[in-house]
């Protein structure tokens, strides 16, 4: 056990992970020449297109130094803020980790956020300093920025390059003199600590787990202590590159075991697998059910493919559990389903796999997070609002609580004005504002989460010319004065534009609401108005003119009692036309609501 060794990167997303990856893999022999491909661990092509890190990779490594053979074993964590869970409990089943900082922009608020995580479970830092070749990179400064940020010695940053490849000895090196060999008794009941799982179409769910206790050995029968269900291992193994069976895995190591789950929600990332006959009594801390944060309906643009839409989202289920949907119907878009998702770049990215993996084009509704209504006749039970629809009735509402989160954002000196003003926007409010270095300010706000949901990452980078970094986590639910915009087509309610805003921005938004829909809506043989309501009050109106025949083109001179007659049957008919036609409402306008400030 004591030639293990247990390792993550952590960094903020683009700062090199992957790559730094596929060198460690080259350098130790890993993967062989033909094998070889840029970011080997991303496999989705979306990861590999977008440059970002889904889900996390386990792969194992040999390496021989100074004339023993060490067995180190690497996970690669996703960098983006949705995916910070999955983050931790990587890290949990780690030692050590290797903190990436891009050296030509410096320490970021994922950086920052990875790194407190990486603390609270007590690892060993490596610092590394990344992409040092390129002409933009500033080593010495960033090497300061690291130091004050970690305490440790400038000599302990370790220079490197992962696309040339210069540094990476050095990284192995410390790897092994560094972080601790992992500590557990391999004597004691089986404890295992589950940190990912892979969704295989002919052998099941494959379940990657950490030995902290014990071991595992293949024909065993083993439980999940979160879901208290008992399997048989059918094989277990360790992850190279492809996957190698062996009879049995000890404490300290990683490896993957099948145990023929044909549901993904069976394995949650967090649970402890221990064994079925003497169970361990302590399951591992820190295991969390994940809660989506941000909901949408999604819906077939042809209510036929509905049962080929659930179909879809089974299978994208099976690969990714943290996605949750129930059915829904909406008069106007038909049926489909309520979605909840762990935030937007997960949303995006499921949407897009739809696309690709099924060739389903969706209808996506305006994302909106969950809420808790309370009514006075229980003003203490909470009504869970995913849907703005399922909003009680204002007259009998008590009040209405909405989940608050603590963003921390990191941006230059120059562009402190426009990103709190931006905040400010969004209703948050400043709790502290700190100089990391005399150009980078890191400013702390408590906001709601409803408001980032919409395009608050994209107007951050606007405002701070893409220099600014996010990072979120939730704080809990706080009670706001919030009502439901509703709006009216041609007198019928739309309900897929619904949306619950707060009091004091509902008439802006809703002004706003209905001069894009005027926009984006095409004319029809009548006059259709769009208004915008809470409750019975309408707060705002935009009509849309009707197309209309010149009818009084053939009177030339003549009397005007003669225009008007045609004029005022052109309106009668107008007006019976417009109590029994109905507005089609197309795909831009639904997105277009999300996007108001362009």
């Amino acid at each position: 056990m004591k030639n293990i060794r247990n390792f993550c990167i952590i960094a903020h997303i683009d700062h090199g992970k992957s790559t730094l990856a596929d060198r460690l893999l080259d350098f130790t022999g890993t993967v062989t020449d033909r094998e070889k491909q840029d970011q080997l661990l991303d496999s989705m092509d979306l990861e590999r297109e977008r440059g970002i890190t889904i889900k996390s990779h386990a792969i194992q490594m040999e390496y021989t130094y100074e004339g023993e053979d060490y067995i180190l074993n690497l996970i690669d964590t996703p960098g983006h803020v949705d995916f910070s869970y999955e983050v931790s409990r990587s890290i949990a089943a780690c030692e050590g980790a290797l903190l990436i900082v891009d050296a030509a922009q410096s320490i970021q608020a994922q950086t920052i956020s990875n790194l407190y995580l990486a603390l609270e479970n007590d690892l060993e830092i490596i610092p590394v300093l990344n992409k040092i070749d390129l002409p933009s990179a500033n080593p010495e400064e960033v090497t300061d920025d690291i130091v004050d940020l970690l305490g440790c010695d400038p000599s302990d940053v370790i220079p490197a390059s992962a696309k040339t490849g210069l540094g990476i000895a050095a990284i192995l090196k410390a790897v092994i003199a560094r972080i601790p060999a992992p500590k557990g008794n391999p004597d004691e009941p089986l404890q295992a600590l589950i940190f990912d799982s892979v969704y295989n179409p002919f052998r099941g769910v494959e379940t990657y787990f950490r030995v902290i206790n014990g071991s595992i050995k293949k024909g065993q029968n083993i439980k999940f202590i979160a879901t208290g269900k008992n399997y048989f291992a059918d094989e277990v193994g360790t992850l190279k590159l492809k996957q190698f069976p062996r009879k049995e895995i000890k404490a300290g190591d990683v490896g993957y075991v099948i145990t023929g789950i044909k549901d993904a929600k069976e394995v949650k990332v967090g649970d402890t697998i221990t064994d079925a006959k003497t169970p361990t009594t302590n399951p591992i801390a820190g295991f969390e059910d994940v809660k989506p944060m941000v909901f949408a309906g999604i819906f077939p643009v042809d209510t036929e493919d509905y049962e080929e839409l659930r179909n879809s989202m089974e299978k994208l289920q099976l690969n990714d559990a943290s996605l949750v949907f129930t059915p829904e119907s909406s008069a106007a878009l038909g049926f489909g389903f309520r979605c909840g998702f762990l935030g937007m770049l997960h949303m995006e990215i499921i949407q897009e796999r739809l696309e690709r993996e099924f060739n389903m084009t969706v209808i996506t509704t305006v994302p909106n997070v969950s809420y808790n209504a309370f009514t006075r006749k229980d003003p203490d039970i909470a009504i869970i609002v995913n849907n703005p629809t399922d909003l009680p009735d204002p007259s009998g509402l008590d009040r209405v609580e909405e989940p608050y989160i603590k963003a921390s954002i990191i941006t230059k000196a120059d562009f402190v004005g426009n990103v709190m003003s931006l905040c400010i926007e969004k209703r948050g409010v400043i709790t502290h504002q700190t100089y990391l270095t005399t150009e980078r300010v890191e400013l702390s706000f408590d906001m709601p989460l409803a408001e980032i949901v919409f395009d608050f990452y994209d107007r951050l980078k606007t405002v701070s010319k893409g220099y600014a970094s996010f990072d979120y986590s939730p704080i809990g639910m706080r009670i706001s004065k919030l009502v439901r915009v509703d709006i009216l087509l041609n007198a019928q309610s739309v309900d897929a534009l619904s949306a619950l805003i707060h009091a004091d921005n509902a008439q802006h938004i809703g002004k706003k609401m209905c001069e894009k829909l005027k926009e984006l809506i095409p004319r029809q043989q009548f006059d259709i108005p769009i208004q915008a309501a809470i409750g019975a009050k309408i707060i705002s109106r935009e009509t849309i003119k009707a197309l209309r025949k010149d009818v009084t083109a053939k009177c030339y001179g003549g009397d005007i009692s003669r225009k008007r007659k045609l004029l005022e049957k052109q309106k009668k008919g107008k007006k019976r036309m417009r109590q029994v036609g109905n507005v089609e409402i197309p795909q831009e306008a639904f997105m277009a609501v999300l996007k108001l400030n362009d």
